[in-house]
């Protein structure tokens, strides 16, 4: 899925509907897509990421928030595989707004979420 896809659905995004979202499914879309989407809301406050990127950040939450896209999420093992695509493109696209104060944040986040053993790396280590 192409950026200006991506774009499309930013249509579908707003905060409340991000965290009813998160609330609703974290256990089930596991850390790893909530970390993504961690780090996407929280690039998404800093005032200097240009509108462009905010654009493709509103677009991949809209698409994670909506439920139904391309793979409908209720089927099991394999419902959020495009939402966590699609995240992981927009944070490619924003990867050098992702410092170490979102970072910190997203994974505070999911300390409170999920306790204290949790593994960032597989997104960690796409960033690098």
């Amino acid at each position: 899925m192409d950026e200006e896809k991506i774009k499309k659905f930013s249509k579908h995004y707003s905060e409340d509907g991000l965290w009813n979202k998160i609330k609703k499914y974290a256990k089930k879309v596991g850390s790893t897509a909530i970390y993504a989407t961690l780090l996407l809301y929280f690039v998404l406050q800093k005032e200097e990421v240009p509108a462009k990127n905010k654009t493709i950040i509103i677009g991949a939450l809209g698409y994670f928030i909506l439920p139904i896209d391309l793979i409908p999420d209720p089927i099991p093992g394999i419902g959020y595989t495009d939402d966590i695509g699609v995240l992981l493109i927009a944070l490619w696209q924003v990867a050098m707004y992702i410092d170490a104060d979102v970072k910190n944040k997203a994974k505070e986040k999911l300390k409170d979420w999920f306790g204290e053993d949790i593994d960032t790396s597989d997104v960690d280590d796409k960033l690098a």
